[in-house]
């Protein structure tokens, strides 16, 4: 099988809960002339947070072996959801140009592969950058039980490289039947100003010329390779490759050549004809120097010259250009292509016919294939659907509809293309996969054994981890469908009595013979043997005894197959209030020297801070500087430090409110032992918390000496516990900082080494004591003060948005009426609101204005910018020394919308205005939004 799964055994039929929805995996017929409905798939994230995942492949056991580009080598076990860091590979991940300054690379750990007899011999290839020399690696390993044997490293080809200059690494790679390797490899040179061909062959300029490596027969960068690995770590050159083993100027490895950064390959199991993504160049318009940029989709039904640095696309000519004396020649010849330049180390006259793209597309819409839209553009590939080559058993393989059919993803533009082909492997046409999905950033794809297709996505920054970087894959369920399940509660906790309302609103069947007559059943129960159902869609439930409630929504199709969804409710304890009274914006933080504050907190069986009850080192109030590229509202969700020891307060006031101090001291001994001598004996799990629990409650003797402990049976078991607690976090948990007060000023302060682009979180948390065997809850207030200036990333609702994210982030609208939404945005004293564009050429952007509304994309208008027409800005490249943020700011232009007179919370709708605009036309990019007072303008 030609792709990288068949290394892995069957998996089972494997059933998993995403989202409420159960998938089956009973099977009914497969017409491969009918589409199937996109609700048949679903996509299930198996992890995220990656840190630049650059490859996939499959191993034995339901395992999928991944490398970051940092040298990260990582297993996701899908039985248990678990990530293994095995391995970290020295690499390099730098280069250092001609002024001498260090920037980041795109090579590092480039590619993994598993060879196809991995469950006899544990090999598995990486293809590295050496971490000292300037080269390229392939090596073999052995990978055992989680562990990479390093003894076992075997050298199999090196590939010379230069590091004055980025980019494009390659470091795909795929396996045939015949146990060849092939191996993508960028052509390792720097993109030229003018964003076409590489064609420079003035002294100096050696890596502007790609004439000298992807044009060149005798250099194996800007090729894909072909070899066949031998056991002792050497390889051999199979039949049938571009250049025979020992023909002069030439290097026997190569398959294809003429490549610009040939991406990620697969085969065809079928017909063996291979496929890939390669990433062309920058330019938007037709010039002097030739063509503009185009990525493609390509095919190669055997070894052949694809045209790189001379043609593009369709074979597209570009221009003879004498760099030294400023002039400009004919045309390549396409039906003569000769590499003349002083760096060609290889033939002159160039195999031909060159092969033109399958699939070529620019910036703007493609006129042949319209369906790949406009924007940024990255090519990654994609395997070929073969039914023949999964198990029958395997639980989600495709219909027969996709038989044949090539899987392409785009990494910018997220969408996943269907391209059908002819008897021959010729094109015929492409429909969307999934459109209403996004895989943007998606790096590498493939089928996995159990037929589910894989998705590794790399996030939206470049050379960083990325939260957004993830594993997916895509589940095909060919028979009925169970149902997919929304649970709903009005509250889960309270005092009793108190009754709660439960919906089962949003759930539903995609089979339509289902629709209208899913069958529903909720079930009560608790520990004690309580225990009720009620047969309704949408029940109340009246909570009259303390206890933890497990609540249960089943729902029934009309074949008998269910879904189910549990959640706890909590009945005897009311949940605190905890509220802080905040004057001011509460959205953002416009550069005030401090911030007043006062939080209240009150609970029905605890007290409140205003009767005293409640103490002020029990309510946890934290100030904190939030770093850039991290949510205020996310890091609020979290535990504090301050939120721990203010909890285990609680346990120590319980004890200096009781008896204890008379026998024990913190860190003396007295009548009983001291609390660090108790910590220290019993450490801090289960089972000695509930061991001391019952010696405070029902007392002791004959551990410490002989003196009995005594019974405090009007101690609750929640008391009890926070006390424990308390004890043995002793030597632990020691606080930081002195605890905010109730009441004061905050001042905010950017800690050395951030760059003040972050925002500040204040935030404040109680947990009560609980009520009787009920344990305890808490509560979170927060004011997140984010930076004025908002990424568009951030926004919630979208319409007509492309991205782009390389080099950097290009977030483009297209289309009249395209807008974008943000929730919750305080305008308490907003007089301003910027929109930083890039409305240039280059973006292809044909200018428009904004309109900025309340609620909705047609609500109440609050301000309208100036129209922006198209400008070329040149290349926006900060000088030597300044801070690139803040030039950017000072030379991008700005959209300005004057907004007065407004308070209070409200949702935020930018509306992008051309009526002359196409759907696919793209009005401007937005880089930032700036909402200003006027001291903020002041200081801007």
């Amino acid at each position: 099988m030609f792709t990288k799964n068949n290394v892995a055994t069957w998996m089972g039929c494997i059933c998993i809960l995403m989202i409420g929805s159960l998938i089956s995996c009973k099977r009914d017929s497969d017409d491969p002339t009918v589409k199937p409905e996109d609700n048949r798939f679903t996509k299930v994230i198996l992890t995220e947070g990656m840190d630049e995942p650059m490859e996939m492949t499959f191993l034995p056991g339901n395992k999928i072996l991944f490398v970051e580009r940092k040298g990260g080598v990582k297993i996701l076990d899908e039985n248990t959801k678990e990530v293994t860091l095995v391995a970290t590979i020295p690499v390099n991940t730098k280069y250092t140009n001609k002024q001498g300054v260090v920037r980041e690379a795109e090579e590092g750990l480039m590619g993994v592969i598993a060879d196809p007899n991995y469950e006899k011999n544990n090999w598995i290839y990486m293809y590295y950058a050496d971490p000292n020399e300037t080269k390229h690696v392939l090596a073999r390993w052995e990978l055992r039980e989680s562990k990479l044997i390093e003894d076992s490293k075997k050298i199999l080809l090196e590939v010379p490289t230069q590091r004055e200059e980025c980019c494009h690494t390659g470091g795909g790679m795929v396996f045939d039947n015949d146990g060849n390797l092939y191996l993508t490899v960028g052509n390792n040179t720097v993109n030229p100003r003018e964003g076409t061909s590489n064609l420079d062959e003035r002294p100096g300029h050696e890596n502007s010329d790609d004439q000298r490596a992807p044009g060149n027969t005798n250099d194996l960068r800007g090729k894909i390779l072909r070899i066949h690995p031998e056991p002792d770590g050497t390889y051999m050159i199979p039949e049938g490759n571009l250049f025979p083993v020992g023909m002069e100027k030439t290097r026997p490895e190569i398959y294809t050549m003429g490549h610009r950064n040939p991406w990620r390959p697969t085969l065809d199991s079928k017909t063996g004809y291979l496929y890939w993504g390669e990433v062309g160049p920058d330019a938007v318009v037709d010039s002097i120097w030739g063509p503009k940029g185009y990525d493609e989709f390509n095919q190669a039904k055997g070894p052949g010259f694809f045209g790189w640095p001379y043609f593009i696309g369709n074979n597209q000519a570009y221009t003879r250009h004498d760099h030294v004396s400023g002039t400009y020649g004919e045309p390549y010849d396409v039906n003569n292509p000769v590499n003349e330049s002083v760096n060609n180390t290889g033939l002159r006259e160039l195999p031909t016919p060159v092969i033109p793209a399958m699939i070529w597309y620019p910036y703007g819409v493609s006129e042949e294939f319209p369906m790949l839209g406009s924007s940024g553009r990255s090519a990654t590939g994609g395997p070929v659907f073969r039914k023949a080559d999964f198990k029958k058993d395997a639980p989600y393989v495709f219909p027969s509809y996709y038989e044949g059919k090539w899987l392409i993803v785009e990494f910018m533009r997220g969408w996943i293309m269907a391209i059908t082909m002819d008897k021959n492997g010729n094109y015929v046409s492409m429909e969307r996969f999934l459109p209403n999905e996004n895989f943007s950033s998606a790096i590498d794809m493939d089928f996995g054994p159990d037929g589910a297709l894989y998705v590794l996505e790399y996030g939206s920054a470049w050379f960083r981890g990325n939260a957004n970087s993830r594993l997916v894959k895509i589940e095909y369920n060919a028979g009925n469908r169970k149902p997919t399940i929304n649970a709903q509660a009005d509250k889960l906790s309270g005092a009793v009595p108190f009754t709660a309302n439960f919906s089962s609103e949003g759930t539903f069947d995609d089979d339509t013979y289902d629709q209208g007559k899913l069958k529903y059943e909720w079930k009560f129960s608790n520990d004690q043997g309580f225990n009720k159902v009620v047969k309704e869609a949408n029940p109340s439930f009246n909570f009259t005894e303390s206890g933890v409630y497990q609540v249960t929504l089943t729902v029934t199709d009309t074949k008998g197959e269910q879904n189910s969804i549990s959640f706890d409710v909590n009945a005897g304890n009311e949940p605190p209030k905890v509220s802080i009274d905040f004057a001011g914006n509460k959205t953002f933080y416009f550069g005030q020297t401090e911030l007043d504050y006062h939080v209240s907190v009150s609970d029905i069986e605890d007290g409140s801070t205003a009767d005293g009850k409640i103490r002020a080192e029990e309510v946890a109030i934290t100030f904190d500087y939030v770093p850039t590229g991290f949510d205020p509202i996310e890091i609020a969700s979290k535990q504090s430090g301050a939120e721990a020891m203010a909890v285990l307060n609680i346990g120590k006031n319980l004890i200096e409110s009781s008896d204890c101090r008379s026998c024990h001291q913190i860190d003396k001994t007295s009548i009983g032992p001291s609390y660090e001598a108790i910590a220290e004996r019993y450490p801090k799990n289960d089972a000695n918390i509930q061991l001391l629990m019952d010696k405070v409650i029902n007392g002791g003797s004959g551990v410490w000496g002989d003196h009995g402990m005594s019974a405090h049976p009007e101690l609750s078991a929640s008391d009890a516990k926070r006390m424990v607690e308390y004890i043995l976090s002793i030597n632990e948990v020691k606080p930081t900082v002195a605890p905010l007060p109730l009441a004061g000023k905050v001042y905010p302060n950017t800690p050395e080494g951030e760059d003040g682009q972050g925002g500040y979180l204040l935030r404040a948390s109680y947990t009560d004591k609980g009520a009787g065997n009920i344990s305890s809850l808490t509560t979170v207030d927060y004011i997140a003060l984010r930076n004025p200036y908002l990424d568009p990333q951030k926004s919630v609702i979208r319409k007509g948005v492309q991205l782009m994210t390389t080099p950097r982030v290009n977030f483009f609208m297209t289309g009249d009426q395209s807008h974008i939404g943000f929730n919750s945005i305080d305008l308490t004293g907003v007089e301003q609101i910027n929109l930083f564009v890039d409305i240039s050429p280059r973006a292809e952007a044909i200018g428009g204005y904004v309109e900025v509304r309340l609620g909705s994309p047609t609500g109440e208008l609050i301000g309208q910018t100036q129209k922006m027409e198209p400008k070329n800005l040149g290349f926006m490249r900060p000088p030597a020394g300044v801070n690139p943020l803040e030039w950017r700011r000072q030379n991008t232009p700005k959209a300005e919308a004057k907004i007065k007179g407004l308070t209070g919370f409200h949702d935020v709708y930018f509306v992008f205005k051309n009526p002359n605009a196409k759907e696919t036309d793209i009005l401007m990019s937005i880089s930032e939004i700036q909402f200003s007072n006027q001291s903020s303008s002041e200081n801007d």
